[in-house]
């Protein structure tokens, strides 16, 4: 071998050594997007990949392996879905797009590139919140919380805790309060929303009594989906019904 073949070999090796070096394993991953994603799951990556989201290596053991593209990918995906509240098929078919740089940057959100990566944060911890702790953190008045949860409106969990959806439903009756309404004009949220959890769950259940993760995953994805396909018919019907009657 001559001493440039051998050079440009030895390059060659490097290169892929640290091509190597830079994939990660779905445990990596997972820590460098739970800052970001706390709902972030090793189920839901593997769902992702089942859906043909994101395409891992794979090594000759099976073991996935992730670049930083994929993991912008992983990031695209997760910020459709919290931010934009898209369906994976909406998603799937902008990300085909994406790749024919087909989609207007305003029409999506970014597909950002990771470079050099930072130490991954620490797991952030399910929220739980004290009852003084989700009366400093939404401002609502301690008796307005107590009507709340009379009316059912507000639960806490098991052991007196609160978590996210308490603090997002009280953040909401804060705003709605300065509307003018009282918690006793809200009931008929709580009404609504039973009757919805008892169509869903309907559709829901067979799926959820299968044991394996990816059933698992998808369940939750469907929830996701389900809340907020539900969030966006409920704000048209306002929308259109408020515009019918005030003459707009």
């Amino acid at each position: 071998m001559t001493s440039a073949a051998g050079a440009a070999a030895a390059r060659s090796d490097a290169g892929s050594d640290a091509g190597a070096a830079a994939l990660m394993s779905i445990g990596e991953v997972l820590s460098h997007l739970r800052a970001d994603f706390p709902d972030a799951t090793i189920s839901k990556l593997r769902f992702l990949e089942a859906e043909g989201l994101v395409q891992p290596r794979r090594t000759p053991a099976g073991y996935r392996k992730y670049s930083w593209a994929d993991v912008a990918r992983l990031r695209y995906v997760l910020t459709a879905q919290r931010d934009h509240y898209l369906p994976l098929r909406v998603i799937r078919e902008q990300l085909a797009a994406l790749d024919d740089d087909e989609v207007p940057a305003a029409g999506r959100p970014a597909l950002v590139a990771v470079d050099d990566p930072a130490p991954p944060a620490p797991e952030p911890a399910r929220l739980r919140l004290s009852r003084p702790e989700l009366l400093a953190r939404t401002g609502i008045a301690a008796d307005v919380l107590t009507e709340l949860e009379r009316l059912q409106l507000i639960r806490p969990r098991a052991g007196g805790w609160y978590d996210a959806d308490a603090v997002a439903a009280a953040e909401a009756v804060v705003e709605l309060i300065r509307f003018g309404l009282e918690p006793r004009h809200l009931r008929a949220y709580r009404a609504a929303a039973d009757r919805e959890v008892g169509l869903y769950a309907q559709l829901l259940t067979p799926l959820a009594r299968q044991s394996d993760p990816a059933a698992r995953a998808r369940v939750a994805e469907a929830v996701r989906e389900l809340a907020a396909l539900s969030q966006r018919l409920h704000g048209a019907l306002i929308r259109a019904g408020l515009r019918d009657t005030l003459g707009q």
